[in-house]
Order: C-alpha cells, then structure tokens, then sequence
C-alpha cells in the first residue's frame, strides 16, 4: 500500500536526472516518489504531496534552491519536512567532512549513486519507515 511507503520529492529542473532518480527509488519498492521540475509549481506539489523527504536542487533557472526551501519553512503544512540539497557546487570530499550541512540542511553531492540517496533518507529520516498516521506535521 502506498500509504505505507515513504514519500519523497524530487525537485530538480533535470527531468532527465529526477525521473532516473525516481525509477530506481521506486524500483526498491520502499518509496513513493514524486519528481517536480519547475521549483515554483514544486511549492504546491510539496504541500499537496506531504513528503516525508524532500531533495532539493541548489541551482535552478527560475528559483533558487535556497529560496525554495525558505518557502518551505515559511509554510505551516511543509515547514517540518526535512530538506537535503543536491548539488554539483560541491565535491564529494568537501561533502562527507563533517556531512557538510548548512542552515540545517544537509548537502549531497551531485551526480549522487542510488545507494548515497537510500543512505541519505535513513540517515535523514532515522533508518524507520515514517509512521503513515502523520509522521512530519507537528514535530519538532
């Protein structure tokens, strides 16, 4: 049942790279995966969706990932929802010291193997399935 699974967005404006990335997620059979690639209308998806996880792109034509996220935040329905940036300004190195993370946000690397996503969500959300009754509004 898909309410089970965990409930990630992808919000890149590569379709290319967001719907490669969303096959091999949903191929484990352990995530339900929805792929935005315009980070204006990913604001909407994001609030109708109730992600668990969200990555989100730092460079983008229209929007800034940076400027996406503060949306987020600034939004009751999705400001609990963990954000991971994805992002070729960093390097892989630079990335793992420290598990580079800014303004609360943790950065991975890009291009970024299937299996660096995976460990990403359980080191992110805890390595539990999310509790489908509710698990990101009204934490802390």
């Amino acid at each position: 049942m898909s309410d089970q699974k965990t409930r990630i967005l992808l919000i890149d404006d590569e379709p290319a790279f967001t719907g490669m990335l969303r096959r091999n997620l949903e191929m484990t059979g352990q995530y339900n995966v929805r792929e935005e690639n315009d980070p204006i209308s990913a604001i909407r998806t994001a609030k109708a969706f109730d992600p668990h996880l969200i990555f989100l792109d730092v460079v983008m034509l229209e929007l800034e990932g940076g400027d996406v996220a503060s949306a987020l935040r600034s939004d009751p329905n999705t400001k609990n929802v963990p954000i991971v940036f994805l992002t070729a300004l960093v390097e892989g190195e630079e990335a793992n010291i420290g598990g580079l993370v800014s303004g609360g946000h943790r950065f991975i690397p890009k291009p970024a193997s299937v299996a660096e996503i995976i460990g990403c969500i359980n080191q992110t959300l805890g390595g539990q399935p999310p509790n489908p009754a509710h698990p990101t509004r009204g934490e802390a």
